[in-house]
């Protein structure tokens, strides 16, 4: 048994030891790793929402919006019938570091949010490394036109959107409104805007990346986030990336954005990036909101926070709801 123990325990360092090699010279070690972490995760948060899931829902599962595979999405509507017009839109842009997380990671939170009055769209998109930045902001902006096109026949009002996202998913919601209202931005990163910026009402941006780390990543998230930024920017060193300066979106947003709510939890390692963002955008004169909590909060508030049902966590959806309810509003 000893022998068998000494065996084993060199076969894990001897894997260990590739893993860190490999890590050197390439970003999967490290992407394979968010995508165990964030899938967990997102199971975790899926099932603790699961008890309360209105019993009668109505929903459309897979939808092509694109010819990739990846190209597809999940639509909730609201149980009832619909407003003439047509029910407003919050398309929801799924977190995971640019390299995980799947659409059924936000499904359960937005089945929550339909009942409200709102249809709601979760999108695939291709992750790093498959897909560099920024690519899933194109596949967002086709997802739009989706929405505009499936308006002739579905119940949607294709001039009331809100664009949201959590963690990667909120940088991709972002810069998708930056290339709406700024052509010049759009060109820069080869991005071809078709749907009109005034069709959307607002975005909900919650535990957002929205520029580059300014220092180096340090212990295991900030080796992570260092594997991120490789993967998706496509270089060791993301600020040497020739993407670089269009990946950070708090100096290129426009004095033109609609409406913005913005959180994070007071124990999230990127609570400072939502910080900073809340005050870009305060100088440009926008119209934001914001759900900050204090730093000793208790229990503290990690990443993702707004996916439970504790205090917290009911506090960022009713605070949503009111905002989503406020900027998609019909005009009289």
């Amino acid at each position: 048994m000893r022998r068998l123990a000494l065996y084993l325990s060199a076969v894990v360092l001897l894997v260990l030891t590739v893993l860190v090699a490999l890590a050197k010279v390439s970003p999967l070690p490290g992407v394979y790793a968010l995508r165990f972490l964030f899938d967990r995760g997102a199971a975790q948060a899926n099932a603790g929402l699961a008890p309360v899931l209105p019993p009668d829902r109505i929903e459309f599962l897979d939808l092509a919006y694109g010819p990739d595979p990846r190209e597809r999405l999940d639509l909730f509507l609201p149980p009832g019938p619909p407003p003439p017009e047509g029910w407003p839109v919050l398309l929801w842009v799924h977190g995971g570091a640019f390299v995980a997380g799947q659409k059924e990671d936000v499904g359960n939170y937005l089945r929550l949010i339909a009942p409200a009055g709102f249809a709601t769209v979760a999108p695939n998109y291709t992750r790093a490394p498959g897909a560099r930045h920024p690519g899933p902001t194109a596949q967002m902006l086709e997802a739009l036109l989706w929405i505009k096109a499936a308006a002739r026949d579905r119940p949607l009002d294709a001039s009331r959107i809100v664009l949201a996202g959590d963690s990667a998913g909120s940088h991709i919601a972002l810069q998708t409104a930056i290339a709406l209202h700024d052509p010049a931005y759009a060109r820069d990163l080869g991005l071809r805007p078709l749907t009109e910026a005034g069709a959307i009402r607002g975005l909900a941006l919650f535990c957002g990346i929205y520029d580059l780390p300014k220092a180096p990543g340090t212990g295991p998230v900030g080796f992570l986030l260092d594997t991120a930024a490789w993967a998706y920017l496509g270089a060791r060193d993301p600020t040497e990336a020739p993407a670089a300066s269009g990946f950070a979106l708090l100096s290129r947003l426009p004095a033109t954005l609609p409406p913005l709510f913005i959180t994070a939890g007071n124990a999230d390692p990127l609570l400072d990036q939502s910080q900073a963002l809340a005050d870009a955008a305060l100088g440009l004169g926008l119209t934001i909101e914001t759900l900050f909590f204090p730093p000793d909060h208790q229990p503290p508030l990690g990443h993702e926070y707004q996916f439970t049902l504790d205090a917290a966590g009911e506090e960022a959806r009713a605070r949503l709801l009111t905002f989503l309810a406020t900027v998609a509003a019909q005009a009289d």
